[in-house]
């Protein structure tokens, strides 16, 4: 595959486990931000070949996160397969914005929706760091804009 070729909405699926869930089988708040960020940085791997932890190791470098916005929707139940799709939205010379949306298996059904402002940082220096030419090139070959400019809460709207 080309990086022309490369797919801008990625998604692979989860199974909600017993010790991520609250007293009522449903997944605990918290975890939806923890099976999102681990979906997209295995989704990363096998679609693109890109390792944040090799970047971080070999280069000092990786995104702290600046905002999150999530919206629950729906209960993720314990056992339940979760398909989670993920896109980046936007870029900027020192930043990122992806969103998440994790649905039910066969993506009838959303669960929740979260945008995902990070910021990328210097680990060495501690200090917010402008994205090489290599990477404004690869994030210009993924980046999928929603068509319109809409807010979180409209975007919510729009899915439902």
């Amino acid at each position: 595959m080309t990086i022309a070729t490369l797919p801008k909405e990625l998604e692979s699926q989860s199974l909600i486990r017993f010790p991520d869930c609250d007293p009522f089988n449903h997944l605990n708040n918290s975890r939806y931000i923890d099976y999102i960020i681990n979906a997209r940085e295995d989704q990363l791997m096998s679609y693109y070949d890109f390792d944040v932890y090799k970047l971080a190791k070999e280069q000092g470098l990786s995104w702290v996160v600046a905002q999150t916005q999530i919206a629950y929707l729906a209960p993720a139940e314990l056992m339940e397969i979760v398909t989670i799709q993920t896109r980046l939205m936007g870029f900027t010379e020192k930043g990122l914005m992806v969103e998440a949306i994790m649905w039910n298996e066969n993506k009838t059904h959303i669960k929740a929706l979260m945008w995902t402002r990070l910021a990328h940082y210097n680990l060495q220096t501690r200090t917010g760091h402008k994205h090489s030419d290599e990477l404004t090139q690869f994030f210009s070959k993924i980046v999928a804009p929603l068509s319109t400019t809409v807010t979180f809460e409209e975007r919510i709207k729009s899915l439902r």
